[in-house]
């Protein structure tokens, strides 16, 4: 992470926290994994089903520890932070199993704690180990995470970036009316409430606009302004970016110093706090993806996307853990980068949608790796929504994708009422990700390069004492593993 995110301050609270954390690991050991995403990608499925597998003893072939009988007990446990809102996995999982329908996305951070007992697999850990092992699953919208970069800019830099991304591509019919009315105030006039409302009103309507389904754009701080939670109305949300600032501190009492002072609020009563108290205290991170959605909107959304991700994977402390810098600092010394939805494609296409993925984030495993931290990409589906046929077509086997699409989709025409099942050929990715790449600059506006729909969450079955099922999901045991199987070896 660049020092310029962190004042001495900081680092100094991070190494207390560190030191304390480290001796309580040592006698209750445990481990934070963060879960962020942005807009969409399945947070709140994720959690959900990975615990609901967890407890119910779903099929989870890649997870080590479970496949071989070493996990003799999981169970839940109150959370360690008690000012943190409980992840609410009970709701969540009755809503996908039981009523059929996806949970509400992610809006503030959450947290869960879930417990494993276990044995060793080697006679010296069974000696020295406690044979228990605390998972802390913080669940945070990735807007929040978006966030950080600005802990290093001034509200000049912040100002010109925004703009300048504004009046870019799709984005410059999105942002109009803010633009236009910014073109229309003088940062040097005196501040007045009733410009600054209008201007953090324009702007934020500007960034609903980028985020709507119609557009999936990505790149959106201040992520408070589309979340503010119970900040709605306060002055550290009601500024905007102003375009063409004169050089030179602003005048007291002026426009744009009311606008400089209230965005360095929101950084220091916002942002700092989240980076401080939360997403510097994680051990290993995954964060979801939704790639199909962005390559269905376009190449402008891909290029948005891939920003985006820069952006956020700048911001992780990466980097080895070793047993003597681990009480002084906290590195997330494993990552999974994972493209969700994999069960809208044929299983064919899932390497491609990996080799996507992975092409959307090279510059960032690069630099991941030099840390020292490790990091996986794949294509995974949390909860499997559809399965996989075959029809014939003009004479030949066409792989096609089961399932029950939602309520309103449209497919050629037919809108579905969300109870019949259908059979669609979902298009295929090619081979190589800069193929992709070149089709998407070069397909004309609207046109899709895949057929894409949203499906109900799948019927489960239930035993003969009633119990329900475990949710079927796609390569959820090999996130597992990645993100936990070493602390369990």
């Amino acid at each position: 992470m660049p020092p310029s995110l962190t004042t001495l301050t900081d680092e100094a609270l991070l190494a207390l926290d560190a030191l304390t954390g480290r001796a309580t690991n040592l006698v209750n050991p445990s481990i934070r994994l963060g879960v962020t995403g942005l807009s969409r990608a399945g947070k709140t499925v994720f959690i959900s089903s990975l615990v609901h597998n967890l407890l119910n003893g779903g099929r989870l072939p890649l997870f080590e520890a479970g496949r071989s009988g070493r996990v003799s007990k999981i169970r839940l446990e109150p959370q360690p932070d008690d000012a943190v809102p409980r992840f609410q996995y009970e709701d969540h999982i009755r809503a996908l199993v039981a009523d059929r329908v996806w949970p509400d996305s992610t809006r503030a951070i959450s947290q869960l704690r879930l417990t494993l007992e276990y044995e060793s697999a080697s006679g010296w850990g069974r000696l020295f180990s406690p044979g228990k092992l605390s998972i802390d699953i913080v669940d945070y919208p990735g807007e929040w995470l978006l966030d950080l970069p600005l802990l290093a800019q001034d509200y000049r830099t912040f100002s010109e970036k925004t703009v300048a991304l504004a009046s870019s591509g799709v984005r410059a019919e999105l942002a109009r009316d803010w633009l236009a009315l910014s073109t229309t105030v003088d940062p040097a006039a005196d501040a007045s409430e009733a410009t600054a409302r209008a201007l953090a009103e324009a702007f934020t309507a500007y960034l609903r606009a980028c985020k709507s389904d119609e557009r999936s754009l990505s790149t959106l701080p201040p992520g408070r302004f589309l979340m503010p939670g119970d900040l709605e109305g306060s002055p550290a949300l009601t500024f905007a970016p102003l375009p063409d600032l004169a050089k030179g501190n602003p005048a007291r009492g002026s426009l744009q110093a009311m606008m400089e002072r209230r965005y360095e609020a929101y950084k220091s009563h916002v942002v700092r706090p989240f980076f401080r108290e939360h997403f510097a205290r994680l051990d290993r991170q995954i964060v979801l993806i939704d790639a199909l959605q962005a390559i269905n909107r376009g190449a402008e959304a891909v290029h948005d996307l891939e920003r985006a991700l820069g952006d956020v994977l700048d911001c992780f402390r990466a980097g080895s853990n070793s047993f003597l810098s681990s009480f002084v600092t906290r590195r997330i010394d494993r990552i999974v980068i994972a493209a969700t939805k994999a069960d809208h494609l044929h299983h064919e296409s899932h390497p491609r949608l990996e080799a996507v993925t992975r092409r959307l984030v090279e510059r960032a495993i690069e630099r991941i790796g030099m840390s020292g931290a490790g990091i996986e990409v794949m294509a995974l589906a949390s909860v499997r929504a559809t399965r996989e046929a075959t029809v014939k077509h003009g004479g030949e086997d066409l792989p096609v994708i089961v399932g029950v699409p939602m309520a309103g989709e449209k497919i050629n025409g037919e809108i579905f009422d969300g109870e019949r099942k259908t059979a669609i050929f979902p298009g295929d990715l090619p081979k190589n990700p800069d193929s992709l790449f070149e089709a998407l600059e070069s397909a004309p506006e609207g046109e899709h390069l895949l057929n894409f729909v949203r499906f109900r969450p799948p019927h489960i079955e239930e035993t003969g004492g009633g119990l329900k099922l475990s949710v079927p999901h796609i390569r959820l045991d090999r996130a597992l593993q990645y993100l936990i199987g070493d602390r369990l070896a």
